[in-house]
């Protein structure tokens, strides 16, 4: 590859997203050997895929972290992350989305769209990334391309527009239709894909003419409600030009009013040039997306500067990872231009941060170069305390990106290290690994004085256990998965409390009346300050000037009667006390903080002392209130065949599960359950003992429900 930097508008920043095993990562390995980047096709089945670099990868024949890569397809330069496709990495999905400027949506042609493609699609509508659709798999028994197509119509809520259709499906799938130049395609098993032969339409072959009739007339009808010309063209019936198709195509791919559908088998070696002609043709460069806007961190103006070289410097954090021990930051520079070993700012720290190397990457293999500008995605070294989500930019004109959102964990496992060497390392690999994974948090239990590691599921942390012991060398032992549950308020209820104490030979004095109110589902923990006049003893004996308080009272505002460093420590003293709930200790959530009356005494008040005592009032109105306990919710789409069906519902009965749908799909049943985690565990084994290791299921967090 060209080590010159093409324009701008011929870089393509591209996700590979998709269900586990819908077939991104093989896909991901075809496109790099047609590129020429790879000189042989790896296969994940054989773990030796490129994009899948990790041994835990490897071994598992999934992909777990998403890895980037950069490859030269005629005049673009296509960037690529492959993506997990496992719902316990959905972040990882989350970030790619957050940076990407299009997307590639690979599907099953068997099953069409699964649960995780719901996800990550609805995570790409989030982003507003624009999308075309891969339907792979076209050699599977069962598979169809229109049921395909109309799944992602009707599933997805998008508008699929069929640029290609298969020629024969199966055993029989030999290759493609070309909607847009019509003309027919096919591939050479001889050269792995690497040849095929652009034909006329196969007119003996009266369904696929009768198919591809009815599909250039929607194709045409389609893009004529995007572009007057092509209406025009079409009503007066004249030849329309396949490059103002291709150019309507883009515009309104760009727009997200449509997705560009093709197909294809990866594993067969057939399709991929055509896909990579598309992500070329439809997918946006940076410079066909909005600019990025940001926060000017002092002035809090909105912030926006051009994708160019020349503008000052904009880049995302969106990703940290531990390369033999050093540490890797990814980084999207979406403006300007940043030199190896020249000073950069991180607005969120208020620090300069110096980047040693800058890496193009491929996979877990690096290029080093000297500088990266608008529009890469590279790696960099050497910046010490910045962390994923984070803005980087120049100080001469700061900017805060916005940062990515991160989930909660929702299951947890105490470990405890086998040995006093182990012991010694330990908290240094978690500090890795937290830094590493968002969705990672780790607690001590005060009580067991056990390390509690939370996560998003069972193959999340086993992951991690595994990595531990591979990478660090570092032994645990594990204990039984643990959900993590959340408490919540069923009624208002009043605390109160009373703090005195000699500390460090000064009397700390404070009084509080505090009431938590219940608030609805998602609605988080908030606070508010109802003190008036009336409800606040001895607030003209604070300690202030006697000017303030003339203006203090002149205002009559509940937020001026106390300093804001009073307000602050009630704040933080109470959303501290709901870290930590009274049922079982879980964190309270979904309630209301409300600061009802005060007392304070001249000279003793502190505000330390209205910290602790918030924390003792709120703890106090918890005792005294009706509470209950939360459970996560998990959201299970069980494929079983037929026969198996009753079995199966059988065993989601006896889990607590209540069954939302069951609809049949080609020869199997789908069935939609909410379950709660706690009965998940083990769910893999019993599937597939009872279904003989026919059935499948895939699981995601739904909500938190009473316990």
């Amino acid at each position: 590859m060209s080590n010159k930097k093409p324009s701008i508008s011929n870089i393509r920043n591209i996700g590979i997203m998709a269900h586990i095993d819908a077939g991104k990562t093989t896909v991901t390995e075809r496109i790099l050997y047609y590129t020429g980047k790879s000189h042989k096709i790896g296969e994940v089945h054989d773990g030796q895929a490129v994009m899948d670099w990790m041994e835990d990868e490897q071994n598992r024949g999934i992909t777990i972290t998403s890895a980037v890569t950069t490859c030269q397809w005629k005049s673009a330069r296509v960037q690529i992350i492959d993506t997990p496709g496992h719902v316990d990495f959905t972040i990882e999905v989350e970030r790619a989305l957050r940076v990407l400027d299009g997307a590639v949506g690979v599907f099953c042609a068997v099953a069409g769209v699964e649960p995780q493609s719901e996800t990550v699609w609805r995570q790409a509508d989030k982003y507003a990334v624009p999308r075309i659709a891969f339907i792979n798999k076209m050699d599977r028994v069962g598979a169809d391309f229109y049921n395909a197509v109309d799944m992602i119509h009707n599933r997805l809520n998008a508008n699929p527009l069929p640029i290609q259709i298969p020629v024969g499906s199966e055993d029989s799938f030999t290759g493609v239709v070309d909607l847009i130049n019509m003309k027919q395609i096919t591939w050479d098993d001889e050269t792995l894909g690497a040849e095929f032969t652009v034909s006329d339409i196969d007119q003996s072959d009266e369904a696929l003419v009768e198919k591809v009739d009815e599909y250039r007339i929607t194709l045409l009808e389609t893009i004529s409600e995007f572009d007057d010309n092509i209406m025009e063209q079409y009503l007066a019936e004249e030849e329309i030009l396949a490059s103002d198709i291709i150019k309507a195509i883009r515009l309104a791919t760009i727009d997200r009013k449509i997705v560009p559908v093709l197909c294809g088998t990866a594993l067969r070696n057939k399709g991929i040039q055509p896909l990579l002609d598309a992500i070329n043709d439809y997918l946006p460069s940076p410079a066909d997306v909005p600019p990025v806007k940001g926060v000017h961190p002092h002035t809090h103006a909105t912030v926006e500067y051009p994708p160019q070289k020349t503008a000052p410097l904009s880049a995302l954090i969106f990703k940290v990872s531990m390369i033999e021990g050093r540490k890797l930051c990814f980084v999207r520079i979406y403006s300007g231009k940043m030199v190896a070993g020249e000073d950069i700012f991180n607005p969120w720290l208020k620090k300069k941060e110096k980047p040693s190397r800058i890496f193009q990457m491929h996979a877990n293999k690096m290029e080093r170069i000297e500088e990266a500008s608008a529009g890469d995605i590279v790696g960099v070294m050497g910046l010490k305390e910045s962390s994923t989500g984070e803005t980087l930019c120049s100080s001469a004109n700061p900017v805060l990106l916005e940062r990515i959102e991160f989930y909660k964990p929702v299951i947890s496992i105490a470990i405890e290290p086998k040995s006093h060497a182990d012991q010694e390392k330990l908290e240094d690999v978690l500090k890795k690994f937290t830094m590493e994974d968002p969705t990672l948090a780790v607690k001590t239990d005060e009580d067991t004085g056990q390390t509690i590691l939370s996560g998003m599921g069972e193959l999340h942390l086993e992951i991690i256990i595994s990595r531990m012991i591979r990478e660090f060398n570092t032994n645990v032992n594990v204990g039984k998965p643990q959900v993590v549950y959340r408490e919540v308020m069923e009624s208002s209820s009043d605390g109160h409390a009373i703090f005195e104490r000699d500390i460090a030979g000064k009397t700390h004095f404070a009084e509080l009346e505090i009431t938590l109110n219940p608030l609805e589902r998602g609605a988080g923990v908030k606070f508010t300050n109802n003190l008036s006049k009336e409800t606040i003893q001895g607030y003209a004996e604070t300690g202030r000037s006697a000017a303030e308080s003339r203006r203090n009272a002149a205002l009559g505002a509940a937020e001026t009667l106390l300093p804001a460093e009073f307000i602050a420590a009630i704040e933080k003293g109470a959303k501290e006390a709901l870290e930590s709930g009274f049922i079982k200790g879980y964190p309270v959530v979904d309630t209301e903080i409300v600061v009802k009356r005060c007392s304070l005494k001249e000279g003793q008040s502190y505000p330390l002392a209205f910290s602790v005592c918030a924390s003792m009032a709120c703890k106090d109105a918890m005792e005294r209130g009706k509470m209950a306990l939360l459970q996560p919710i998990m959201e299970v789409e069980v494929l079983v065949p037929e026969n198996y069906m009753g079995d199966a519902i059988s065993d989601l009965n006896t889990r607590g599960g209540k069954i939302e749908s069951i609809t049949p799909r080609s020869n199997i049943q789908v069935i939609k359950a909410t379950v709660p985690l706690s009965k998940m565990f083990g769910y893999s084994t019993a599937l597939r003992s009872a279904t003989q290791g026919r059935g499948n299921f895939s699981m995601k967090f739904s909500r938190f429900g009473r316990a």
